[in-house]
């Protein structure tokens, strides 16, 4: 495949639309999970109560279940991709504007019912935006578009996680949460400004195709034994770099790190080394390809566990807990790069929504299972042992890379 140049890569016009993606993509997502938990625990919500919170996240993993709708329907105005995401923005923006004007301490099941209305809304924008990614980006862009795309949906995190917490300091919480909404309006923008990607798109003619054709196509496309394996390898690329990071404040915590050292150094460098390792990632997809960037930033995931190995023999040093910190989130924001790109590649534009939208919710099941079985298994084998587990685990995706992105592949 003809590689680009670096300036035909980044500077157009389709990497500005992925920053707008990703910001507008991000921001509902903190809201639940940054702003709605401080938001109740300053109005005097037991901590129980906002644990059970956690459970209004189930949209994002079942999405798949309403894709094949999004991709059969068109809606009478913008197009077949922007309609729904002029929908789905605007209830965010009132949804997401209407929490603050609710008593929580009154009335905790409406905070919950829109919070959950919240989440479907944003998992069901999520849906359309990838599809429309998927649609806008050649194939030789997808690293680095998507890479744009998701380090643009960390930083909206500031908005509703830092700007919306120091305004609850001086103005009411009805007006904290209006100005958050408000940044919706990055969405609106976009959709109302941006043409469709495909100017004549064809969707599934039966609702029934919608659900059915994205498999069947899927399968078709790649036979039933390759699309076993990209299925699987789907699953199992990411797995011990989830498991690792699982427990990673807990474990922390057990070496004797105070609290503000944890938050300093270890999160830091988290922050800074997965934002730099996403963003090199695009970048060197650009020369590499796709496969290759698998392959190498995959062996950066299995090594980069091996710090956390260290310092857990080592205990509580400061320097290396921001290495081994820095070093791990390098390759969860390398790897995770280069997997969204993948994703992306493996997806038809005609089905985008649906089978994005599976692929996904695949990907998510591994650092769900991670988050219910890490505990009992440090408790059973000790820290150590339990991180040369999970580099172990790592071992599987990366040997599956010979079957589904062969280094010498043509991409």
């Amino acid at each position: 495949m003809q590689r680009q140049s670096f300036k035909e890569a980044i500077l157009n016009r389709r990497m500005l639309i992925c920053v707008f993606t990703g910001f507008t993509s991000g921001l509902p997502l903190y809201v639940l999970i940054q702003l709605v938990p401080a938001w109740l625990r300053v109005e005097g919500v037991g901590l129980a109560e906002i644990g059970f919170f956690a459970l209004i996240g189930f949209p994002y993993t079942w999405k798949f279940l309403w894709s094949p709708v999004m991709d059969r329907y068109t809606l009478p105005f913008l197009g077949r991709r922007r309609g729904w995401m002029l929908v789905t923005q605007l209830a965010l923006l009132v949804s997401i504007a209407s929490m603050g004007f609710i008593k929580p301490d009154l009335s905790i099941w409406t905070v919950a019912y829109l919070a959950a209305a919240v989440a479907f809304f944003s998992a069901s924008q999520d849906i359309v935006l990838d599809a429309f990614r998927r649609e806008l980006l050649p194939d030789i862009e997808l690293g680095i578009g998507n890479a744009i795309h998701v380090q643009a949906y960390r930083l909206a995190g500031l908005v509703p996680g830092s700007l919306a917490l120091i305004l609850a300091d001086f103005l009411p919480w009805h007006t904290v949460f209006v100005v958050v909404a408000a940044f919706m309006g990055v969405g609106l923008l976009l959709t109302l400004l941006i043409q469709e990607a495909i100017s004549e798109p064809s969707p599934p003619k039966t609702l029934r195709d919608a659900v059915i054709e994205p498999f069947r196509e899927f399968v078709g496309r790649k036979g039933i034994a390759a699309a076993l394996l990209m299925l699987a390898f789907m699953f199992l690329y990411k797995l011990g770099d989830n498991m690792a990071t699982a427990l990673q404040t807990p474990f922390f915590v057990d070496l004797g790190f105070t609290l503000t050292q944890i938050g300093s150094v270890a999160k830091a460098a988290a922050l800074i080394a997965a934002t730099v390792g996403g963003l090199l990632g695009g970048v060197v997809m650009i020369k590499l390809g796709i496969n290759r960037a698998l392959w190498i930033f995959g062996v950066v995931q299995v090594v980069s566990i091996l710090g956390f190995a260290l310092l857990s023999v080592v205990g509580a040093n400061l320097w290396l807990l921001g290495f081994a910190n820095g070093f791990e989130y390098l390759g969860v924001g390398l790897g995770t790069a280069a997997f969204t790109a993948f994703i992306a590649r493996a997806t038809n534009p005609v089905f985008a929504a649906t089978q994005f939208a599976l692929f996904t919710a695949l990907t998510a099941v591994p650092r769900t299972l991670a988050n219910a079985v890490t505990g009992l298994i440090v408790e059973s084998v000790g820290w150590t042992n339990f991180f040369l587990l999970c580099t172990a685990l790592a071992i599987p995706g990366m040997l599956l890379l010979f079957k589904v992105a062969p280094w010498n592949a043509d991409e």
